[in-house]
């Protein structure tokens, strides 16, 4: 008897029929192109950790952010809702009012985080948060408690910076506070179009000599104060010891990732890392500084990797052996984006979101179509790929029936429970995606084809043109009417 039953607790035991992971990790890499990786043809840029990745599990070739910009993906992401649904869910700015929904706004509106608390998971949010702060019922308390905070969204723990890095304020928030902070050197924070928010206040215009050379702005958005030789988007003064070392950075937060695993040894997880690699500002730790052969852009996508690296020891020396690892972009690729930093020049004649056509900001492919790579050990089959169309929209339902929790009626309504596909078990996925835009024209995919809702609509069958250099409207009307009526009814009621 004493067997049979020791033999029962190791198949329950067993990694390979667990019946959910012990954790579940989302890695979310920022404006990290479909072709600027090792692990997706990228050759300059050697990524080991990646590819040692996809070696271990399914990497996919046909899935995508829900928008081609970083605030509307990461709440897609969250909530399991397209972004324009909810008003104000554009680019934030560091002073925003939070835009997820927090614990006790109704069944409705139960996020991811919520529902792998129910599931049993402790959770946290660490990393680039880009979502907002605070009910907006007046400026943010920075120098007290922030509350709706990370926590009140559904994060047990939270480390996160509070927009990106290119934006003040250039500190962490710590489970609804700054870090570090010294209370006789209060924050302050504008984000008046001004040139000169203080008399005293340092930018780019009045000292530029104070700029490192790969901190220079490229537009007058990034103009203005000066942190840690990099000029930023917004004023800023007070919390001096609070700031970052932007090459400091990555470490920091990878580091607080690491802390959270140890802490949770034994309990269930569910781990958000929003890495700020390979967004602008970029100033990556002198050790990667050289390391590819694209200059800074491609040195950040090195520091990158080796984030996932740690993180993934991390998990594996304190027995969570039995991860789903989810590693995943918010948007596609911009190579330049505010600074004078050498990208540009760097990668000429490359394509960072190669074979496809466009970036961040675009609805064409490369705007949305991002890197994703699923392991499970025992569940997800190693080194192999899939051409299923899912959206990271879709986390927040096949989460959850993978964590094995209900979602309440009415929540994550935009979110397709496409569990199977997310693990690499069936190629079925989506048979349409809603594609919002930064500004302009909207994308909308079904099956092979994509269309984009302007004037003069362009229409692609990307089976045989993914690169979409083929406008097909013209000769199939039809088709372009079909996807118009439903990208249109899909929309419907957009709120940006």
């Amino acid at each position: 008897m004493k067997s049979v039953l020791a033999v029962v607790f190791l198949l329950l035991a067993s990694p390979a029929l667990a019946v959910k992971p012990r954790a579940i990790v989302v890695f979310y890499a920022d404006d990290l192109g479909y072709g600027d990786t090792s692990a997706y043809g990228q050759t300059k840029v050697p990524t080991p950790n990646l590819e040692k990745l996809a070696g271990e599990g399914c990497r996919f070739t046909d899935a995508h952010s829900a928008t081609p910009i970083c605030t509307p993906s990461r709440f897609s992401l969250l909530t399991g809702r397209y972004a324009f649904r909810r008003p104000g869910t554009r680019i934030l700015d560091g002073d925003a009012k939070l835009v997820l929904p927090v614990e006790g706004d109704g069944e409705e509106n139960a996020t991811l985080p919520v529902l792998m608390k129910r599931a049993g998971y402790r959770t946290a949010a660490i990393g680039k948060w880009h979502l907002g702060l605070g009910a907006g019922e007046g400026p943010i308390e920075w120098n007290g408690e922030i509350k709706p905070s990370p926590r009140e969204a559904g994060f047990d723990r939270s480390f996160v910076m509070a927009a990106t890095a290119d934006r003040v304020p250039c500190v962490f928030i710590e489970d609804g506070r700054v870090a570090g902070l010294d209370s006789s050197d209060p924050i302050e924070i504008s984000y008046d179009r001004v040139p000169r928010k203080w008399p005293d206040e340092i930018t780019a215009r009045t000292n530029p000599e104070l700029l490192k050379a790969w901190g220079r702005p490229s537009d007058r958005q990034h103009d203005k104060t000066i942190i840690d030789g990099i000029s930023r988007i917004g004023h800023m003064r007070g919390g001096k010891a609070a700031c970052w070392r932007d090459q400091d950075l990555s470490d920091r937060i990878t580091a607080e990732a690491e802390k959270f695993i140890r802490d949770s040894a034994g309990r269930p997880i569910f781990l958000y890392f929003a890495t700020n690699d390979i967004h602008v500002p970029r100033d990556p730790a002198p050790r990667f500084r050289g390391k590819s052969a694209l200059g800074i852009r491609g040195d950040a996508a090195v520091q990158m990797d080796d984030a996932l690296g740690r993180v993934r020891r991390a998990l594996a020396e304190n027995g969570y052996d039995d991860t789903l690892f989810i590693f995943t972009s918010d948007n596609g690729p911009k190579v330049s984006d505010g600074y004078e930093d050498g990208a540009r020049d760097a990668w000429e004649g490359e394509n960072p979101a190669a074979p496809f056509r466009g970036g961040k900001y675009t609805v064409y492919e490369g705007g949305t179509r991002v890197p994703m790579i699923v392991v499970w050990p025992g569940r997800v089959k190693p080194g192999t790929t899939s051409g299923a169309l899912v959206s990271q929209t879709d986390f927040a339902r096949s989460l959850a029936k993978i964590a094995g929790v209900d979602v309440p009626a009415g929540a994550c309504g935009d979110s397709q429970e496409l569990s199977s596909a997310i693990l690499g078990e069936s190629e079925k996925g989506r048979e349409s995606l809603v594609e919002q835009p930064a500004w302009g024209a909207w994308g909308y995919r079904k099956g092979p084809w994509k269309l984009i809702d302007t004037a003069k609509p362009q229409l692609y069958r990307l089976d045989v043109d993914p690169a979409e250099t083929e406008n097909l409207a013209a000769a199939h009307p039809e088709k372009v009417g079909e996807l118009r009526a439903e990208l249109r009814a899909a929309s419907a009621g957009a709120m940006l």
